[in-house]
C-alpha cells in the first residue's frame, strides 16, 4: 500500500480509537500493535517492549514528576487566593483594575502551577464572585479566568514544553525561553480586551476602585513572593548553568512544598500524601503517553509514512505560509479534541520533517503549536477551562462562559498572527541567551 494512503488510514484509524473512549496511551498501543502486525509482520511486536521503556531512559524525563510535584504543592494551598488579593490591592486604581488583577493572578499562578484546571479553580473561585459583585459582565469575569488558565502552558516552567523538547529532541532551556515574551504578548493582549470590555460596559461600580492602605499592600506580600524567588532561581539555575532542568525542578520542587509547610502550614501528612499522591498519578498518566507515543513513532517509521509524507511536502510547489496556515487548522482541530501533551506527542514525528523542510525553526513553531493547544483548551466540545468555570459558577450558562472567551481565543489568533510577522517575538531571547541555534 502506498505510505501517503496508509497514513490517511493511521491517521482515521487513531481518532476513531480514541474517540471511542479509550485512554490516550492505550489508544496508540492499540493502532500501533495492529498496523505493524497487518503491514510488518507478528515478528516487528518483538522490538515494542524495547521501544516502550527506552523511551523513558531519558533524564531529562525527571524534570516532568519534580514540575508536577512543584505545582502541585502550590496549587493545593491558598497561594492562589493570595496571589489574587495582593494583585488587586496593588493595581486597584488601574481602569478595570480588578479583572486585570485576575488575568495576572492566572499567569502568574499557572506559571508556577503549570496547571489550567488548576489556575481556573484557585482563582475563579475569588475572582468571579467578587468581579461580579462590582458589576463586570458574566462573560468578562468568566471568559478571563479561563483564557488566563490557559497562560501555564507557555510561561515557563511548562510541562507541554518539556514534552515537546523530548519529543523532538530540542533544547528544553531554549524552549522555556522562547514561550517567556509570547506568554508576556499574549497576558498584554488579554488584559487590553478586558479593560475595552469594561469600559464599553461603563458601568460605575466596575470603574470606582476600592481604596487600599499602603499598610494593606505590604502586609500580603510575604506569603506571595517567595514563590516569585523560587521561579526566578530555577530559571536562574538553569540558564546559569549551574544546573540541568531535571535537577534545577527537583530542588524547586522542594522548596515549595516547604514552603507550603511553613507559610501555608501544611504539615499534617494527609496533605503531603495527597499532594504526591496525586502529582504521581499526572506524572505516570503523562509518562505513559511519552512511551506510548515513542511506539507510535517508531511504527510511522517502519511503514515509511513520515518519510513519505515530508517527501511529499517537498515535492508541492505551496507556499509555506500556506503550509502553515493548514497546519495550524489542524492543530486547532485536534486541540478541540484533545489534551495538549497528546497533540504534542502523536503530531510531532509527523510536523517536525515538514516544517524543518519548509524553512521553519522547530523552536519557533514550538510556541505556535503551544498556543494552538492553549485555544483548545477554551473551545468546545472538550474545551476543559470552561467546564471548570461552570462548574465554579453554575449559574453562568456555558453559553455565556463560551461567548466571554471567545474574544480571548481571537487575542490568541493574533498572537500567532504576530509571531508569523516577527519570529524573533519568540526566537530572540533564546538566541541572546544560549547563542543563535545551528
Amino acid at each position: 500500500m502506498d505510505p501517503l494512503v496508509l497514513g490517511a488510514l493511521v491517521a482515521v484509524t487513531t481518532i476513531l480509537v480514541l474517540f471511542s473512549g479509550v485512554s490516550v496511551a492505550i489508544g496508540l498501543l492499540i493502532v500501533s500493535a495492529g498496523f505493524l502486525i497487518v503491514f510488518d509482520g507478528m515478528r516487528s511486536l518483538e522490538l515494542m517492549p524495547e521501544i516502550l521503556f527506552g523511551k523513558l531512559d531519558n533524564f531529562a524525563l525527571l524534570s516532568i514528576p519534580m514540575f508536577i510535584i512543584m505545582g502541585s504543592s502550590i496549587a493545593s494551598t491558598r497561594a492562589g487566593a493570595d496571589l489574587y488579593e495582593a494583585l488587586e490591592r496593588w493595581l486597584t486604581r488601574v481602569p478595570g483594575g480588578l479583572v486585570v488583577s485576575n488575568l495576572g493572578a492566572c499567569a502568574l499562578f499557572s506559571a508556577m502551577s503549570g496547571s489550567s484546571p488548576a489556575t481556573c479553580a484557585a482563582i475563579g473561585k475569588m475572582g468571579i464572585p467578587e468581579m461580579r459583585k462590582r458589576g463586570y459582565p458574566d462573560g468578562v469575569a468568566a471568559g478571563s479566568i479561563a483564557a488566563g488558565g490557559t497562560l501555564g502552558i507557555l510561561i515557563p516552567p511548562s510541562v507541554t514544553m518539556i514534552v515537546y523538547g523530548i519529543a523532538t529532541e530540542t533544547s528544553i532551556g531554549r524552549l522555556f525561553l522562547a514561550g517567556v515574551f509570547p506568554g508576556l504578548m499574549l497576558v498584554a493582549l488579554f488584559m487590553a480586551w478586558s479593560i475595552y470590555a469594561t469600559w464599553r460596559a461603563g458601568d460605575a461600580a466596575v470603574l470606582t476602585p476600592t481604596d487600599y492602605s499602603w499598610r494593606q499592600k505590604f502586609e500580603i506580600l510575604p506569603r506571595v513572593l517567595p514563590f516569585f524567588f523560587i521561579i526566578l532561581g530555577v530559571l536562574y539555575a538553569m540558564y546559569g548553568g549551574i544546573a540541568t532542568p531535571s535537577e534545577t525542578a527537583a530542588v524547586g520542587a522542594l522548596l515549595c512544598l516547604l514552603i507550603a509547610i511553613v507559610i501555608y502550614r501544611m504539615w499534617h501528612p494527609r496533605a503531603l500524601w495527597v499532594v504526591l499522591r496525586d502529582s504521581t498519578r499526572e506524572s505516570v498518566m503523562i509518562l505513559f503517553i511519552i512511551a506510548a507515543a515513542g511506539v507510535f513513532s517508531y511504527m510511522l517509521s517502519s511503514l515509511f509514512i513520515t518519510q513519505s509524507i515530508a517527501e511529499w511536502i517537498g515535492t508541492l510547489d505551496v507556499n509555506r505560509w500556506v503550509l502553515m496556515g493548514a497546519i495550524n487548522v489542524f492543530l486547532i482541530i485536534a486541540g478541540f479534541f484533545l489534551p495538549p501533551v497528546a497533540v504534542i506527542l502523536m503530531a510531532a514525528p509527523i510536523l517536525l520533517p515538514i516544517i524543518t523542510t519548509a524553512g521553519f525553526d522547530p523552536i519557533w513553531f514550538a510556541v505556535v503549536l503551544t498556543i494552538n493547544m492553549e485555544i483548545g483548551l477554551i473551545s468546545p466540545p472538550v474545551g476543559l477551562n470552561l467546564y471548570v468555570i461552570n462548574g465554579i459558577a453554575p449559574d453562568i450558562s456555558l453559553r455565556t462562559i463560551l461567548t466571554g472567551s471567545l474574544p480571548y481565543v481571537a487575542c490568541m489568533l493574533l498572537a500567532i498572527v504576530l509571531l508569523c510577522l516577527f519570529p524573533g517575538i519568540a526566537t530572540w531571547l533564546p538566541d541572546m541567551v544560549m547563542g543563535a541555534a545551528l
